[in-house]
């Protein structure tokens, strides 16, 4: 069988669609007369570069032996490690977070590439013999201490947004490992009882006592159930106490921004108030491309990274963005029918952990650019410019591609 008829051209082609609308987006974010005498201006030609050079990685990629990914996992894991802990004492803080390492020029996010090595370092966990169950606490242990190292120093960076990606992967891994329903749900129920918590106390409540109901009707555990209740309980009335007592008065400002904008909309509300009428100036239609008047007057805040989706929906409208949105869940189906079918069980746990990354990333970007979220920096896959980011994103679909053309070589049922 020729090599065309092995590569699954319907991820490369998503992942090049998208790679184009982000490079069409950053031109008209950076290209303006506003933007004429700004660094940014040269953020397109830089975005250009990282498409080649995620192009490269990805053919390179294909070269590979799939089972290497397997047997470097701990490898790249830990030197991932190494260098954020270099970047920890020697990096460049920029905006209060010390996250960019400078290594021959090229400034250098390690935070972005360990994700890859986290995901791979996990599978191979997982997968390094038949005893080892999601079921097990000590797997949960070693999956958490996993996840605690990165965590930790990326905080410690400053970088907390990046840290919520980590710890989100997490659920997702131990559940197509095989954690029970039960289980799976009361991980994540911390997670949503403290969104609502902020959002709406009341929902908060009610969910805190519908989630160990459904928590029992799937493991009918009783002790489980009155732990997952008094759990959910704690966090509702945890999250009341610190918004009330502990947070400091900017920080609660910024929560109240999120909650109204229109009452801080010359300080913390002025980026979520910006970016909403950015997306319901566009229509149906779009003002043009390099017609946006929020993104041309440079109204718009960080819109060649976190608010990208903005410039797309004001300038290509509900078209351009449904185009953006239709890529994405061509890419990520694809992506889950891969993790589901494929032989190997190493190459289903990397592909499901990187399918995770990719949904996190999208929804909690649409989430802030949209005012549903609080706005912590997380970048849109392969929109967003940035290319330590971006050739991450690459690495992840290459490694996907790999998985995929090799499949026949790399099963547990080959010769």
């Amino acid at each position: 069988m020729k090599w065309y008829q092995r590569f699954d051209w319907i991820i490369f082609l998503s992942w090049l669609g998208l790679s184009l609308i982000g490079l069409v987006a950053i031109y008209s974010a950076t290209q303006g007369p506003m933007h004429a005498d700004t660094f940014i201006a040269g953020n397109f030609i830089r975005q250009v570069i990282h498409v080649g050079l995620g192009v490269l990685l990805i053919v390179l990629i294909q070269l590979t032996a799939p089972q290497s990914f397997q047997n470097i996992a701990y490898l790249l894991y830990v030197a991932c490690l190494f260098i954020s802990v270099l970047t920890i004492f020697f990096g460049i803080e920029v905006g209060g977070e010390r996250n960019w390492l400078n290594i021959g020029g090229f400034r250098l996010q390690i935070s972005e590439f360990m994700k890859t090595a986290t995901v791979l370092a996990l599978a191979a966990y997982l997968t390094s013999n038949r005893n080892t169950t999601a079921r097990d606490f000590k797997t949960i242990f070693m999956i958490g201490f996993f996840i605690t190292l990165p965590v930790g120093l990326i905080t410690l960076m400053g970088d907390t947004g990046t840290s919520l990606i980590y710890i989100a992967i997490v659920p997702i891994i131990l559940f197509w490992s095989g954690l029970p329903y039960g289980i799976s749900l009361l991980i994540i129920a911390p997670a949503l009882l403290a969104y609502f918590s902020v959002v709406n106390w009341v929902v908060a409540l009610v969910l805190a006592i519908i989630i160990p109901i459904l928590i029992y009707a799937l493991e009918r555990k009783p002790i489980l159930t009155f732990f997952s209740f008094a759990t959910c309980l704690l966090v509702v009335i945890g999250i009341q106490v610190m918004l009330m007592e502990v947070l400091q008065p900017h920080q609660k400002a910024r929560v109240e921004a999120f909650l109204d904008p229109e009452s801080y909309r010359l300080d913390a509300g002025w980026n979520v108030i910006q970016a909403k009428t950015a997306i319901a100036s566009g229509g149906i239609t779009g003002k043009g491309f390099m017609q946006g008047t929020q993104t041309q007057l440079r109204f718009l805040p960080e819109q060649q990274t976190d608010f990208i989706f903005c410039v797309v929906s004001e300038e290509f409208g509900f078209i351009g963005a449904g185009l953006l949105l239709f890529l994405f869940f061509v890419l990520l189906s694809r992506m889950l029918y891969l993790a589901v079918t494929h032989k190997h069980p190493f190459a289903q746990i990397t592909i499901a952990g990187f399918l995770a990354v990719f949904i996190i990333h999208v929804i909690i970007n649409l989430g802030m650019a949209m005012a549903l979220l609080p706005v912590i920096g997380i970048p849109l896959p392969l929109i967003s410019y940035g290319g330590s980011s971006f050739l991450s994103f690459s690495i992840m679909i290459g490694i996907v591609l790999n998985f995929y053309m090799h499949e026949r070589t790399f099963s547990i049922y080959a010769s």
